[in-house]
């Protein structure tokens, strides 16, 4: 196989795939976050999920007993860049829901569908240490055996979702969300990567949450992953994440609602021909204080271009 082709295939089995959208932003398992491509990669995502058990669109919301069926469906798209001398990336993401919750709110049982637009997410990042801004043949040499990688990035979740200010659940969350983070690569041989991103989200205020306002605090999330690289651009990652905080105000009067949770999944990406791949996802909740029981299943189709 040319270097040319090699260099297209890492491109696409080992880009920044962000398809991995959760349900909630601090619980995203997302391994290869930090991993460059070459400039001037295009990578276009179509992908699906599954959710069922404990979870709505925002794990903080005031809501207990909860047994929900969410479908999701995303759109993604990602350009990479010379940044300075360095790999850099900027992503958009669009995800749409059909789902159905029941639960119970302030000792009243309900049950809601909802179908629509959730909040549109934009990330921007850059790698610090390892991943200089490349052409593919550079990129086809230094991937052969990698070096430790030093990443940052940031995260912003826009209000563009569908929300109904008079209802407790909705695929919006009628507030800015923001998340800054700092991940790393260290290559135990050049086919098997440890990986860790630490972050923190941070949460605007939502003013028209049914009549009050509510406040939330910040939300630490740690993600760990184990990535295992084989031949013809196959990678397998075992994934572990864990989040603290998040305790919510409603008009002033804090919530017994702290988050203390981990998540634990697996991941596997495979190409299907040249430009492109599948990509294969699970999760489960493995430690939760406050929402999060859920079980989650994705496949994504990934175009690279």
């Amino acid at each position: 196989m040319s270097n040319l082709r090699w260099a297209r295939k890492l491109a696409l089995a080992f880009a920044l795939l962000l398809l991995a959208f959760e349900t909630a932003t601090a619980q995203q398992l997302v391994p290869r976050a930090f991993w460059p491509s070459p400039v001037g990669t295009t990578i276009a995502v179509l992908g699906y999920q599954r959710s069922e058990g404990d979870v709505v669109v925002d794990q903080s919301l005031p809501v207990t007993g909860v047994d929900s069926s969410i479908d999701y469906g995303q759109v993604s798209f990602q350009r990479t860049y010379n940044w300075c001398g360095r790999t850099g990336t900027f992503q958009l993401s669009q995800a749409f829901a059909d789902g159905e919750t029941q639960g119970i709110f302030e000792d009243e049982a309900f049950n809601r569908r909802t179908v629509g637009a959730m909040d549109t997410v934009a990330r921007l990042a850059i790698n610090l240490m390892g991943a200089p801004a490349m052409d593919r043949k550079t990129f086809s040499d230094r991937m052969r055996d990698p070096d430790p990688i030093l990443g940052l990035s940031f995260t912003v979740v826009a209000p563009t979702g569908a929300y109904h200010e008079d209802r407790v659940l909705n695929l919006g969350t009628n507030r800015w969300s923001l998340q800054p983070a700092i991940g790393g690569i260290y290559p135990i041989t050049p086919t098997l990567l440890l990986e860790m991103e630490l972050g923190v989200w941070f949460f605007g205020d939502n003013t028209e949450f049914v009549g009050s306002t509510r406040e939330q605090d910040p939300v630490a999330n740690l993600q760990l992953h184990l990535v295992k690289r084989f031949g013809n651009g196959i990678w397998a990652a075992v994934d572990a994440n864990y989040y603290t905080g998040g305790r919510t105000r409603i008009d002033g009067v804090q919530n017994s609602d702290l988050q203390r949770n981990a998540r634990f999944g697996g991941t596997l990406v495979f190409p299907i021909k040249r430009g492109h791949a599948l990509r294969l996802g699970a999760s489960t909740g493995t430690v939760t204080e406050t929402g999060g029981d859920f079980d989650l299943f994705s496949l994504a189709y990934i175009r690279a271009f």
